[in-house]
Order: structure tokens, then C-alpha cells, then sequence
């Protein structure tokens, strides 16, 4: 058991050290590469510049400084919320389907975005703080609705499609009868990092720290909800508390990001199995996996976005569902396979006894 587990130890080390070097590429290609008028070469001096204190030009010091910086940040920062988000559901729920869109965070946020467009538009960051208020509220609705009908992993689950059906009900309604209000909607129902400022870096940084923080206090208790909650009980954990804490963890820092770079699907699943598929890490190892890699995968879709059609943009978050859609298919089907493959044990046991 030792033995195993300084193997997976060495496994998550690694996995995070070549993640860190994958996510310096990807940022540093996305400081050079955009859709403005500064090529890679330009942006290359600009930087050389810039770093030996030397006098760059004002555009292209504005250009990197104030659009492409802040975007790259932001996509650090929202991807790992996304990605640590997805690991805190999943490993609390037991079901590696959950993510952040299936328990109606992504619907609360896009919701209260949307009244206050509607209401108070010309404001950005009020919205963006509506749009964290949403995906809290959508948590809470998601914890009333569960404990109301017994809080089990299954029930909270269902719980959360079933607030996340009602609250993009109430979106579509807004839609109809104020289309004119909601002009933006199509990229924030997308995601996307454009139009990002270091003011909305601000509004999602100390979240996403403060809930890292917590989703890393929790860890031990997380990992003991694997055995099981009678057992996990046993050993003197209050199951009910923990994964409590573990959701609201989750939802928080899914909120950070969603009240920035809009709707954005995908990450928060595709990346917490993948870390699980190749190290099999603690909670607190895997938070620091789903860090980097959210991050990396963010912001190399976001540059994949930015210059796959260029001079067009397209939205992150199409290419997300690209890259996500037929990775949650083969995951349904891994699923099904490993249940049938259980049924098949369980019946031959039964036919034994």
C-alpha cells in the first residue's frame, strides 16, 4: 500500500511538473499570437524590451500589456476554477459526470446575468457580480432541493439538473419577451475571455484562492468519502458536512469563473478524469493537477479560438464543446461498460449461491 502510494505521489509530481511547462508554452504563445495588428516578431521585441527596461512602442506595450496579458491571466485563473470545481463535485458525489453545468451553476450565473442586463445594463461588473450571486443561489436551491429528499449523492445530483432546467426555462422566457436587452448573450451563453480586464481578474482571483484554501482543508475528508459514507463515518467523519462543504467549495469557485468568462462547459469534467485516469491523486494532489491542467486547457483552447480562423475569433467555448461533447460520449460509454461488466459479476455470484 506504501509502495503504491509513493508510485502515485511520484506520478502526480510529475504529472504537475509537465503541466507547468505546458501551461508556460501555452501562455507565452498566447501573449505573441491575437487578432490584432502585432505579429509575433513585433511582440517578441516589444517583450525583449519591456523585460531589460528599455522604451517599446505604445501600441504594442498596450496591446500586450492591457488585452493579451489580462486574457492569458484570466484563462489561468478561470480554467483552474473550472477544473477544481469539477474534481470537488466529483469526488464528493462519487460520479465522475458531475461538473459544474450539472448542478445548475452555469444556468443560476447566465440567469441573474441576464436580469441584470436587463435591468442595469451598461454596467459589466455589476453583472459579472450577478452572475457569481446566481451561481450561489443555484447552490443553494440545488442543497434545499436535496435535503429535502434525502441528501445522497444520486439525489443531489438530479437536484441539480432539475434547479438547472428551471433557471434556463427562466432564461429562454427572458430572451423571448426582452430580446432586444440581451444583445451579448449568444458570448456570454458561449464563454469566452474577450473584453477581459485586470478589474475582473480582481473580482475572481481572491475567490478562487479563498476556495482552493477550503477545497484543500477538506481533502482528507473528501478522500474518506471514497470508502464509502457508512465506513467513512466510522472513522469519526461527518459526512453530511463534509460533502456540504466540498459543493459549496465547488460552486464557489465555478461561480469566479463563470462571472467572468460567461458559460463556459466542459472543463470542469474533461479535466478532473483525466487527472484521475493518469495518477490517481489525493483530493489536495489532484487540486493542484486540475489547477494546472484547467489552466493549460483553457488557455490553449482560447488560442486555438483566436487563430484557427484568423482574422476571426471564435468563441472559446465552441471549441470546448468540440474537444468535450465526444469526450463525455466515450466517458457515458466507459461507464456502461464497467456497469455491465458489474451486473455480469453480481448475477454470476447470485447464480453460484
Amino acid at each position: 500500500m506504501a509502495h503504491g502510494g509513493e508510485r502515485t505521489s511520484e506520478k502526480s509530481r510529475w504529472a504537475c511538473a509537465l503541466g507547468v511547462v505546458a501551461l508556460a508554452f501555452v501562455s507565452f504563445a498566447s501573449l505573441l499570437r491575437g487578432t490584432a495588428a502585432l505579429g509575433t516578431r513585433e511582440a517578441l521585441q516589444t517583450l525583449a524590451l519591456l523585460a531589460s527596461g528599455g522604451t517599446a512602442d505604445a501600441t504594442a506595450t498596450l496591446v500586450l500589456l492591457s488585452v493579451r496579458l489580462p486574457r492569458v491571466l484570466e484563462g489561468v485563473c478561470c480554467g483552474a476554477a473550472l477544473a477544481c470545481s469539477g474534481l470537488l463535485l466529483q469526488a464528493s458525489l462519487d460520479n465522475d459526470l458531475a461538473s459544474p453545468g450539472v448542478m445548475g451553476v452555469n444556468s443560476g450565473a447566465g440567469l441573474l446575468w441576464l436580469v441584470a442586463a436587463l435591468w442595469m445594463p451598461g454596467h459589466p461588473v455589476l453583472r459579472q457580480a450577478m452572475a457569481f450571486v446566481g451561481a450561489l443561489l443555484a447552490t443553494f436551491l440545488v442543497y434545499l432541493v436535496s435535503r429535502r429528499a434525502g441528501t445522497s449523492r444520486g439525489t443531489v445530483v438530479l437536484a441539480g439538473v432539475a434547479v438547472s432546467s428551471l433557471m434556463s426555462a427562466a432564461i429562454d422566457a427572458i430572451v423571448v419577451v426582452w430580446p432586444e436587452s440581451v444583445t451579448d448573450r449568444v458570448s456570454f451563453t458561449l464563454g469566452g475571455l474577450s473584453g477581459v480586464t485586470y478589474q475582473s481578474l480582481a473580482l475572481c482571483a481572491p475567490a478562487l484562492l479563498v476556495a482552493l484554501a477550503a477545497g484543500a482543508y477538506l481533502g482528507r475528508g473528501i478522500d474518506l468519502l471514497a470508502l464509502g459514507d457508512e465506513a467513512a463515518h466510522g472513522l469519526g467523519l461527518d459526512v453530511r458536512a463534509c460533502r456540504l462543504g466540498a459543493i459549496v467549495c465547488a460552486s464557489l469557485l465555478a461561480a469566479a469563473a463563470v462571472s467572468v468568462c460567461g458559460l463556459l462547459s466542459f472543463v470542469g469534467l474533461i479535466v478532473p478524469n483525466l487527472v484521475r485516469m493518469w495518477a490517481r491523486p489525493t483530493t489536495r494532489q489532484g487540486l493542484a493537477l486540475c489547477a494546472v491542467w484547467g489552466a493549460t486547457l483553457l488557455v490553449a483552447c482560447d488560442l486555438v479560438a483566436r487563430t484557427i480562423a484568423f482574422p476571426y475569433e471564435l468563441p472559446v467555448g465552441l471549441v470546448l464543446a468540440l474537444l468535450g461533447a465526444p469526450f463525455f460520449i466515450a466517458l457515458l460509454m466507459r461507464r456502461g461498460r464497467r456497469h455491465g461488466s458489474h451486473s455480469v459479476a453480481a448475477g454470476r455470484r447470485g447464480d453460484a449461491a
